[in-house]
């Protein structure tokens, strides 16, 4: 088994860890088998841009286990930086990923998240594509922090489930705080936050063609899809996301991890 402590990136202040999908495999079947506990970050550019106005998240994405290249601009900056076997590590691509190697290893998983039936639609798809998948319990969340009888109920639930891996589908930075603030706490030995795979795996979200995905377009697709929910996020993040690299590549500005 491999170390797990992999090489980042810093862009813009995030360490993204130069992974490639089958790197990110190999580190967190080392942390599941070291009896420690982590929680990775699935990180895009709106992760990032979000971490330059919120100094804690930024230091829950950079405390991460792993913090892996969920866009193709993370991947690009990281081959600028002379990390040349980085490739995306898109979160569905890691849930789909991770679950087909858990019918060899007998990891146990647990969905936390997604919209009333969604964690339970995606079980059912998750089970048909890989027979003797264990996804061992679901809990749809409040759309607000855990009180404290919430808390204790998502506790037992997962001592009884006896999960390895709980899955995270909130959205960012409410996932990354959910796990940061978690970490060490529930019963769990590997949080994974992989956001809108909850709805895309299941079928609730129509997923981008590949070659979107690979030119770095996705957005583009998502935007057109959910005009009014993600404007804000695309229209004015991409380009901040553009102007501070720039600067950063040309050494006009510093950002420290």
């Amino acid at each position: 088994m491999i170390s797990a402590d992999p090489p980042r990136v810093n862009i813009l202040g995030v360490g993204i860890s130069a992974l490639s999908m089958k790197s990110a495999l190999e580190h967190s079947e080392s942390l599941l088998s070291s009896g420690q506990s982590g929680y990775i970050c699935v990180t895009g550019v709106h992760g990032i841009i979000e971490a330059q106005s919120d100094e804690a998240f930024r230091t829950i994405l950079n405390k991460s286990f792993l913090s892996t290249p969920d866009g193709m601009p993370t991947v690009w900056l990281g081959h600028l930086h002379g990390f040349k076997h980085m490739t995306r590590v898109y979160g569905p691509d890691f849930m789909l990923n991770l679950c087909e190697l858990s019918v060899q290893r007998g990891y146990r998983h647990f969905l936390y998240g997604g919209r009333p039936g969604i964690a339970e639609e995606l079980r059912a798809e998750l089970t048909r594509r890989y027979p003797g998948l264990q996804i061992v319990g679901t809990y749809t969340p409040p759309f607000r922090p855990l009180n404290a009888e919430e808390e204790e109920d998502l506790q037992t639930q997962l001592t009884a489930s006896q999960a390895d891996i709980l899955w995270c589908g909130l959205s960012t930075p409410k996932q990354e705080r959910f796990m940061a603030a978690y970490n060490g706490r529930l019963p769990v030995k590997l949080m994974i936050g992989v956001g809108a795979a909850f709805d895309l795996l299941s079928g609730n979200l129509a997923e981008a063609p590949d070659w979107m995905k690979q030119s770095g377009l996705q957005w583009l697709y998502r935007l057109i899809k959910e005009p009014k929910r993600l404007w804000r996020r695309y229209l004015i993040n991409n380009p901040r996301f553009i102007w501070l690299s720039f600067l950063q590549l040309s050494r006009l500005k510093r950002f420290s991890v």
